[in-house]
C-alpha cells in the first residue's frame, strides 16, 4: 500500500517536472504521452489502493518539518473518504488531460501547459492524502498557485493575467484565516496531525472551537468560491477550458467541501458552526443560480452553476448530511466535468465564439457533443434518475432531516434553487444546439468528443453509487463512508418524507425545464433574446453577479488605491523625500558659505588672515587672560 500511494503523488509531480525541464527538448507526442500516462498511472495505483483497501491505513514517507516539539512528517492517509475523491480526481483529470491534446493541439506553448496541470493534479491528491494540516496546506497553496498559472496560461492578454491575479489574490483571504486555525489548533493541542485533533473535539471549549470553524469555514469560501469571496470564479473562465473544467470538477473548489468535511469530527461539535456552513452554502447556491440566469457568456454559465452547486454541497456539510455532500461531490465531477468539456467543443467549433446569443440551430452538426452535453445538463438540472437528482436530493434529505426553522427555511431556499439550476440548464441548452440559424463550424478533434462518453455515462447512472434507502438496501457510498466519524447519524429520512421530496424535487426540474422550453423554443425565442440582450435593470443585476464586483471596488479596493496614493504622494514624496531633499539643500546652500571666500585672490586671502588673528586675539582677551 505504501508503494501505491507514493507513486500515486510522485507519478504526476514527475510528469510535471519532466515537461518542465525538458518539454522544449522533446517531440510534443512524447510529452503529451508522458503528461497524460502519469494521470492515468496515478489512477492505476488509486484503483489497486482500492482493491487491496482493508481499512483507514496511515503511511509515513520520511521526514518534513520538524522542530523542538512540532512534528510534520511526509504523512499519508487513506480512509474510505480520502480513497474516494483520489479515485475521482486522478479519473476525470486524466480524461481532461487526453482532451487537452486536441484542444491545445495549435498551441506552442504545451510544455507549460501539461506542466502546470501535471502539477496541479499532485498538488490536489496532496490535499487529499494528507494526514498533518501542513501538508494538506502545502497542497492547498499549490492548487492555488496552479490556479493562478493556468487561468492566467494566455498571459499576453491583459484581461487573462488580471483574471489570474483577482483569484490569487481573493482565495488569500481565506487561506490566511485557515493559516491562524492550523497554528491555533497546534497551540491547543500540540498535535497537527488531522486524525488526533477530530478526536479532540469534545475537550476543547465550544466558543473556541466555533471560532476555529469560523475561520476555517473563511479558508474554504475562498477555496470553493462561496460568498462573498466567490468573485473570482466566473473571471477564472479566461483560462483554457479543460483547465476550467479541472478546476470545477475535479480539483481547486472542491477542496473546501474536503476540508470542512474532514475537520466536521472536531468543529461539528458547535451548533454555531453548523449553522453558518449551512447558511453560507444556502445563500450561495441561491445566489449564483440568479446570476447564472441572465449570462450570455456559455462558460460564465457554467461558472456560476459550479458556485451554486459548490453551495448545495456546502449546505449538505453544515446539515450534517456528510454522505450526500460527498455523493453530490463526486456525481458533480462527472457531469460538470462534461459540460465544460462539451461548451469547449461548441466553442473550438464556432471559432472561439462564446456569446450563447450569437449560437444556435447546432444540435444536428455537433451531434456528436450534443447528446453528451444533454446529458450533463440533464444531471445539473437534477432530472429525475439522474445522478444528479439522486445526489441533490441526498443533501435535501438532510436539510428535512434536521428540522427546525433555520433548515426549514434552508429547504426551501435549496427548493427554490432546484428551480432555478433547471430553468438556466436548459435555457442554455435550448439557445446554443435549439433553434436560431446553423453557424458554420470548424472541425473538432476526435478525442475531444470521445473523452465525453465515459463522463456522460457516469454522470446518468451516478446514482447508483448511492440509490435511496427505500428501495430496500443501503446505498454503496452510504455503507462505504458509514465508519467514518460524522458521516453516519444525521442524514435517515423518512421513506415517506424522502419519497415526498423526490416527488417535489422532480416537479420543480420539468418545471424548470418547461419554462424554459416555452421561452426559448419556437416562436417566442427571437422574443426572448431581444428582451434580454436590451438590458432591464433587473437583468443587468443579475448579469452583474449581484454587483459584488463593484462592492468590493467601493468598500476594498478604492479605498485601498486612496490610501496608497495618499501615502506615495503625500507621505513618501512630499513628507518624507521632501524633508530630506530640503536638509539636503540647506546642507548645499551652507557648504557654499565658506566656500565663497576661496576666489583666489590675494587681497581675500590677507583679509581672512586678519580676521582670524583677530578672532584670536579677542578670544584671548576675554577668555584666557582674566
Amino acid at each position: 500500500m505504501k508503494l501505491y500511494l507514493a507513486l500515486i503523488l510522485l507519478l504526476p509531480l514527475m510528469g510535471g517536472l519532466c515537461n518542465a525541464l525538458l518539454g522544449r527538448l522533446l517531440p510534443r507526442r512524447v510529452g503529451e504521452s508522458v503528461a497524460c500516462g502519469v494521470i492515468w498511472g496515478a489512477f492505476a495505483c488509486a484503483v489497486v489502493a482500492f482493491a487491496g483497501f482493508t481499512g483507514p491505513v496511515r503511511v509515513e514517507l520520511g521526514s518534513w518539518l520538524a522542530a523542538f516539539t512540532f512534528q510534520a512528517p511526509i504523512a499519508l492517509y487513506l480512509d474510505q473518504l480520502s480513497l474516494s475523491l483520489t479515485l475521482m480526481i486522478t479519473f476525470v483529470c486524466g480524461l481532461i488531460h487526453l482532451y487537452s491534446v486536441g484542444y491545445l493541439q495549435d498551441d506552442p506553448a504545451w510544455a507549460r501547459y501539461f506542466a502546470l496541470l501535471n502539477i496541479f493534479v499532485f498538488a490536489m491528491l496532496t490535499l487529499v492524502l494528507a494526514e498533518n494540516l501542513p501538508l494538506l496546506y502545502l497542497g492547498w497553496e499549490g492548487v492555488g498557485f496552479c490556479s493562478y498559472a493556468l487561468i492566467g496560461f494566455w498571459y499576453t492578454e491583459e484581461k487573462n493575467a488580471t483574471a489570474g491575479r483577482k483569484a490569487f489574490i481573493t482565495t488569500r483571504i481565506g487561506d490566511t484565516a485557515f493559516g491562524i486555525a492550523i497554528v491555533w489548533m497546534y497551540q491547543l493541542s500540540g498535535s497537527v496531525s488531522i486524525t488526533h485533533l477530530n478526536s479532540m473535539g469534545a475537550l476543547i471549549p465550544v466558543a473556541v472551537v466555533t471560532t476555529i470553524g469560523l475561520l476555517l469555514l473563511a479558508g474554504a469560501a475562498g477555496k470553493s468560491a462561496q460568498v462573498p469571496l466567490s468573485v473570482w470564479l466566473p473571471d477564472a473562465m479566461a483560462g483554457p477550458t479543460p483547465v476550467s473544467a479541472q478546476i470545477h470538477a475535479a480539483t481547486m473548489v472542491t477542496a473546501g467541501v474536503y476540508l470542512l468535511a474532514r475537520m466536521f469530527p472536531l468543529i461539528g461539535s458547535s451548533e454555531t458552526v453548523r449553522a453558518a456552513i449551512a447558511l453560507t452554502g444556502g445563500v450561495t447556491a441561491f445566489y449564483a443560480a440568479t446570476c447564472a440566469c441572465t449570462q450570455r457568456d456559455l462558460k460564465r454559465i457554467l461558472a456560476y452553476s459550479t458556485i451554486s452547486q459548490i453551495g448545495y454541497m456546502v449546505l449538505g456539510v453544515g446539515a450534517g448530511a456528510l454522505t450526500g455532500a460527498t455523493f453530490h461531490l463526486l456525481t458533480h465531477a462527472f457531469f460538470k466535468a462534461l459540460l465544460f468539456l462539451g461548451a469547449g467543443c461548441v466553442i473550438t467549433a464556432l471559432h472561439h465564439q462564446q456569446d450563447i446569443f450569437r449560437m444556435g440551430g447546432l444540435r444536428a452538426k455537433l451531434a456528436a457533443v450534443y447528446w453528451p452535453f444533454l446529458a450533463g445538463a440533464l444531471c445539473l438540472a437534477g432530472f429525475p434518475l439522474t445522478g444528479g437528482f439522486f445526489s441533490k436530493d441526498a443533501i435535501l434529505g438532510g436539510l428535512a432531516a434536521q428540522g427546525g426553522p433555520l433548515y426549514g427555511g434552508l429547504l426551501l431556499l435549496g427548493l427554490l434553487t432546484a428551480l432555478l439550476t433547471s430553468f438556466y440548464t436548459f435555457r442554455m441548452v435550448f439557445v446554443v444546439f435549439h433553434g436560431g440559424e446553423e453557424a458554420h463550424i470548424g472541425p473538432l478533434p476526435r478525442v475531444m468528443t470521445l473523452t465525453l462518453i465515459p463522463l456522460a455515462l457516469l454522470g446518468l447512472c451516478g446514482g447508483l453509487f448511492n440509490l435511496p434507502a427505500y428501495l430496500g438496501h443501503q446505498g454503496v457510498l452510504d455503507g462505504f463512508l458509514g465508519s467514518i466519524p460524522g458521516f453516519r447519524g444525521v442524514e435517515q429520512t423518512p421513506h415517506a418524507d424522502e419519497i415526498a421530496l423526490q416527488i417535489v424535487a422532480a416537479t420543480l426540474s420539468l418545471t424548470g425545464l418547461g419554462l424554459a422550453w416555452s421561452r426559448y423554443t419556437g416562436s417566442r425565442r427571437a422574443a426572448a433574446l431581444a428582451r434580454e440582450d436590451a438590458g432591464r435593470p433587473g437583468a443587468r443585476f443579475l448579469l452583474n453577479g449581484w454587483y459584488l464586483d463593484s462592492l468590493y471596488w467601493s468598500l476594498v479596493v478604492n479605498p485601498f488605491n486612496h490610501l496608497a496614493r495618499f501615502l506615495w504622494k503625500r507621505w513618501d514624496e512630499a513628507g518624507i523625500d521632501g524633508t530630506l531633499d530640503g536638509l539636503a539643500r540647506l546642507t548645499a546652500r551652507l557648504g557654499g558659505l565658506p566656500a565663497a571666500w576661496s576666489t583666489g585672490r590675494v587681497a581675500t586671502s590677507l583679509f581672512g588672515l586678519a580676521a582670524g588673528v583677530c578672532v584670536v586675539l579677542a578670544y584671548l582677551v576675554w577668555v584666557v587672560l582674566p
